[in-house]
């Protein structure tokens, strides 16, 4: 936990810099408040809607990645099937499904302890949602849309291709 000199000691709020890091990056932003921002930032198959958060009692800033489609409740077991599939593959952060608001998200937490956090981890932590989020949104389209099982769903959204047409 942080005591009250570490809290004291921070040079700057993590989310000072989010919002810079979105600004350079052309995002739409918006800050709700001192510990709060959201983006909206466009991929190549979807627009995703990433929420960030400092906790400052976990010393932690927490970032929720969105997808703009709902997964509807007759493919919620074949949905849950994929995530712990994909979660399997993922070294940093994870895949939620809100079953009651049928939101597919990746979540993650940069854990500072005392530190302050650099731009070139608050990039990675952008980076590491986004690129997750673009792997693997046509799985989960697969999945809803297509009607695939999980599995057939993962191994045609990591089909890799060479080259160009």
């Amino acid at each position: 936990m942080a005591s009250a000199d570490q809290r004291t000691a921070r040079q700057s709020n993590p989310i000072d810099l989010l919002e810079r890091l979105a600004t350079a990056h052309g995002w739409a932003i918006d800050r709700t408040n001192a510990d709060e921002v959201s983006m909206a930032v466009s991929g190549s198959w979807t627009d995703y809607h990433l929420s960030l958060n400092w906790r400052d009692d976990l010393e932690a800033l927490h970032l929720a990645c969105a997808f703009d489609f709902k997964v509807p409740e007759n493919r919620l077991n074949e949905m849950y099937k994929l995530i712990a599939q994909i979660n399997e593959q993922l070294w940093l952060g994870h895949f939620d499904l809100w079953a009651q608001e049928g939101l597919v998200m990746f979540r993650h937490a940069l854990l500072l302890n005392g530190s302050v956090a650099t731009p070139e981890q608050s990039e990675a932590l952008l980076r590491a949602a986004l690129e997750a989020c673009e792997r693997y949104y046509q799985a989960f389209q697969f999945v809803v849309w297509a009607g695939k099982e999980s599995r057939e769903a993962l191994t045609s959204a990591m089909f890799q291709t060479e080259g160009q047409a």
